[in-house]
């Protein structure tokens, strides 16, 4: 028994030897999903109430009011080059929980494999150009309940398990774990936290690269990938919203601020030290009968150096509109996944369906047997 613990141990102690902490690990995963959270900055884990709460904050999805809810969006990144598509479900348990199942899928599609372009003799063949897709792939499970012994306080979970792949060179198989809460207060204050990877996200990486293919990237100068495991460290969200309404409750005015808290060492963020780095996020929702809304963000607030060597600040301002209609809602923002300086701005739109059963009553029989 002693030897076989010893064996594990040290298998263990390798497999984990070429382990590495990589500061952006899993960065697909901290786009963001939905028209409406995108458009207010990504602040959104307090007042996501919806199916999209699955990414944001699974203890938001207690906030669906339908029986089922399906959620879906798409966008396109750097001229249509890249395509990030996300779809959920979420459906009402009992009174007390919900469950979700979310899809979040972020590729690059036929990009030209050129290594077998020259072969050993120095000839070109065009023929030999074969392309292949860079896909990051992400499924959710989420759970949330209600916790009646705590008036106000809702919790959540997720299970993420994820696939990266590039062609057939190589991939890799993660898992992680989310938890949140949601507290509401008398006067309808909300204040959200969320952590995100909490126990580590462990990404498996293997490669199947032939000897053909590592001969080119040795005389090319490249590295030759080596199986590894990558870890995404947890971060910490913290949120906080409030609702009014006017106007004999005809419109609606929601604010909302986010504290994205990273602990792997100085990010270009706001606030940033070597223990922690905090990235703030603001969002602003304006309402009309529950029917059209309006929504401005800022977020990405980084520092750089232009070509004169000067320091400069940008912050990344983002706005869209929604509308709703009976079992409808449609999303649409106007935004961007890095620094406004540097990436060009994209269209996202998002769709919300609601589905409520509809239960006839059994018929009561007044005959006698």
């Amino acid at each position: 028994m002693r030897k076989l613990l010893l064996f594990i141990f040290i298998a263990f102690s390798q497999y984990f030897a070429v382990a590495q902490t990589v500061k952006y690990s899993n960065e697909f995963l901290a786009i963001g999903v939905g028209a409406r959270q995108m458009a207010m900055g990504n602040a959104a884990i307090s007042s996501t109430n919806d199916v999209m709460g699955g990414y944001w904050n699974p203890a938001g999805l207690l906030g669906i009011k339908s029986n089922l809810q399906l959620g879906l969006m798409h966008s396109e990144y750097f001229a249509g080059i890249a395509k990030y598509d996300y779809g959920a479900i979420a459906s009402r348990l009992d009174s007390q929980s919900v469950g979700a199942v979310s899809i979040v899928r972020f590729g690059v599609d036929n990009i030209p494999n050129t290594t077998q372009l020259v072969d050993a003799n120095g000839n070109v063949d065009y023929d030999k150009i074969s392309k292949f897709s860079a896909t990051d792939f992400a499924a959710i499970m989420s759970y949330a309940r209600k916790i009646n012994k705590v008036k106000g306080l809702d919790i959540g979970a997720n299970a993420k398990i994820i696939r990266r792949k590039i062609g057939d060179f190589g991939g890799a198989w993660g898992f992680g774990l989310d938890v949140a809460a949601n507290y509401t207060t008398k006067n309808n204050w909300k204040f959200s936290a969320v952590g995100r990877d909490i126990t580590g996200t462990f990404n498996a990486w293997s490669y199947t690269l032939d000897e053909e293919t590592k001969n080119v990237f040795a005389l090319t100068g490249n590295e030759i990938p080596r199986n590894s495991v990558e870890i995404t460290v947890p971060r910490l969200v913290l949120g906080v919203s409030k609702k009014y309404t006017v106007w004999d409750n005809k419109i609606s005015l929601l604010g909302e601020v986010n504290l994205v808290n990273t602990f792997d060492g100085k990010r270009n963020v706001l606030v940033k030290s070597k223990i922690v780095s905090i990235d703030p996020q603001v969002g602003f929702e304006a309402g009309y009968k529950n029917i059209v809304f309006l929504r401005f963000g800022l977020n990405n607030i980084q520092k750089y150096t232009d070509i004169d060597e000067k320091q400069l600040t940008t912050v990344q301002p983002n706005m869209g509109a929604g509308i709703k209609y009976k079992v409808f809602t449609l999303d649409y923002a106007f935004t961007n996944i890095g620094n406004a300086s540097i990436s060009p701005y994209s269209h996202v739109f998002s769709l919300i369906i609601d589905i409520t059963k509809q239960f006839k009553k059994p018929k009561i029989s007044t005959s006698k047997d």
